[in-house]
């Protein structure tokens, strides 16, 4: 897989799922677990026995899920993993001899790294990705923060102590394209078959790191002697602050008045999130249309508008990432 596609698949997957199947006969119906959970991808250990069988049985019902190895410690998984069909590898630590192997035949590896050393071997190994392991127990975002300060182009997927409460802040420094962790998919819940309480999860998990919430609603007024007077009701009845600019005038933060119509039959809806992109591929895996001529991009080339297809309601509707 190409590594640009495989860096922009994880990031809008956002969590990477570390799996131990003890059981492969469980494998598609974890795989659907997960699918449906809204996290299509996996990194299916070689910690247990038969991980091989795992990846493949998960490749092919769904051939569209990002599903690698984890805990490749030797050529030989390495093989056995890329014959199951891995679409990459993951190490806890950095070997250069198995990250080159697995280079050559076409496969991304993402190596183990806990100081800058370590990234800076990998560097050598021509890597721009690797994993920060134990990420907790190593000193977390301040340090992942701090050692990667003097590396502008490495990117990093935190793993290990990484749980729903403290997601979201990792994936909000920029350097973070996802996170590794076992917390979707407790040994638990697995071993009991309980794959809808894992799909709960998933879906649990995918809500928080999205993170939608009304940015403000845009009413379509005729004229900008119109937009003045409904924003002024609003603010002398709730005590909102007016605010005017060039295109609408804002009652508060949340109620926008156009000063000639926009898109929309009645206006528009603004939705914040934490990152555009991950919410175009999540709602997009759910049969949401977007109109990508609508997208607007930072200086980084991070999406950070864009509208949907459809009007709801008679509103257009779009989302914002939060600042």
């Amino acid at each position: 897989m190409d590594n640009k596609k495989f860096l922009e698949q994880l990031e809008c997957t956002g969590i990477v799922p570390v799996i131990k199947l003890e059981n492969t006969a469980d494998a598609v119906h974890l795989a659907k677990a997960l699918y449906d959970g809204g996290i299509r991808c996996a990194e299916v250990t070689f910690r247990a026995a038969g991980a091989d069988k795992v990846i493949s049985d998960m490749v092919k019902a769904y051939p569209d899920m990002l599903v690698g190895a984890g805990t490749v410690l030797t050529i030989d998984q390495c093989d056995r993993a890329i014959e199951s069909g891995a679409k990459f590898c993951v190490a806890p630590g950095l070997n250069p001899k198995i990250v080159e192997h697995c280079l050559k035949k076409g496969v991304p590896f993402t190596p183990g790294v806990a100081n800058g050393s370590q990234i800076e071997q990998a560097m050598e190994l021509g890597l721009d990705f690797v994993k920060f392991f134990p990420a907790e127990q190593a000193g977390g975002l301040p340090y992942i923060k701090a050692i990667s300060a003097p590396y502008a182009s490495m990117k990093f997927m935190p793993t290990g102590g990484v749980n729903e409460n403290n997601l979201n802040t990792y994936l909000a420094f920029k350097k973070i394209v996802c996170c590794g962790g076992s917390w979707i998919v407790p040994d638990k819940l697995v071993r009991a078959g309980k794959w809808d309480e894992i799909t709960a999860l998933c879906r649990s998990a995918v809500k928080k790191m999205l993170g939608f919430e009304i940015a403000h609603v845009g009413i379509n007024c005729e004229n900008e002697s119109e937009a003045g007077d409904v924003s002024s009701k609003f603010m002398n009845m709730f005590g909102w602050e007016q605010k005017v600019g060039n295109s609408s005038i804002f009652a508060g933060s949340l109620i926008e008045c156009m000063k000639s119509p926009f898109r929309g039959a009645n206006g528009h809806i603004a939705v914040s999130c934490n990152n555009v992109r991950r919410a175009v591929y999540q709602l997009g895996n759910q049969g949401v249309r977007f109109d990508m001529s609508t997208a607007k991009y930072d200086a980084d080339g991070r999406m950070t508008v864009v509208y949907l297809d459809d009007e709801i309601g008679g509103f257009a509707v779009h989302l914002v990432e939060k600042k």
